[in-house]
């Protein structure tokens, strides 16, 4: 006996003794029934693996939408741990001013957005020394702003949570910045009764960063909290 054929013979006891290394193998099962198709001719119709490819083809699919799945599961999972933090960085400063700096910059940060601004209506000037102060996160405006703002203009309902591509930033929200921004997300605020709506704007570079085809549930949360510090500060 060659020593081809102690080692065929090796291979084949090894085989018999666990099948499962050919089971297991999906590139070995598929030339395996490759070679039963050729040996059958091409008259014959193997409907038992035709039957077998279909089922191959499903479970393929099944397989990448249980990946799609959990990659969404993640997705929303950081998403939320990420709001949770804007929301505690945000609570934690005793003074006002220090409140709303901290909105373009930690909670910002934290946020992944390259702008956070908030616009609030009022009848008065805004010539006031404290609004100076607040730099760029602070924008006011006339009654009316805010709505006119997330409808664009048009006759339309308004929602809490707006989000949205934009070609450019409206200079008198972003500033400075407004060159730079291809999306937003607006969360119209209700600041209690007797005062005017204000509105919280978080822009972003990236076009892609805020889309209406997102879910806004993580955004209406952070909304509802905001409204709740800035009637405390207002108050």
């Amino acid at each position: 006996m060659t020593n081809t054929a102690q080692i065929e013979e090796q291979l084949r006891d090894k085989l018999i003794s666990t099948p499962e290394m050919i089971l297991d193998d999906t590139d070995l099962m598929k030339a395996l029934i490759a070679a039963n198709e050729r040996a059958m001719g091409g008259n014959i119709v193997d409907l038992r693996g035709i039957a077998m490819e279909r089922l191959e083809a499903r479970l393929d699919r099944l397989e990448d939408t249980h990946r799609s799945v959990i990659a969404a599961a993640y997705e929303n999972l950081a998403g939320t741990n990420q709001v949770h933090r804007a929301i505690l960085r945000m609570l934690d400063p005793l003074e006002f001013e220090t409140f709303l700096r901290d909105l373009d910059g930690e909670v910002a940060d934290i946020l992944r957005v390259d702008a956070v601004r908030l616009v609030l209506e009022t009848e008065q000037s805004d010539d006031d020394p404290a609004i100076g102060r607040l730099g760029n996160v602070l924008a006011i405006a006339e009654p009316g702003f805010v709505d006119s703002y997330l409808s664009m203009g048009r006759n339309t309902p308004v929602r809490q949570v707006t989000l949205r591509q934009i070609e450019n930033g409206a200079p008198n929200v972003y500033g400075n910045k407004a060159d730079f921004v291809r999306s937003e997300a607006c969360l119209k605020l209700d600041l209690g009764t007797g005062r005017l709506p204000g509105l919280l704007v978080m822009g972003a570079e990236d076009p892609h960063h805020f889309t209406p085809q997102q879910g806004s549930d993580l955004l209406a949360f952070f909304a509802g909290v905001f409204e709740r510090a800035m009637r405390r500060w207002l108050s």
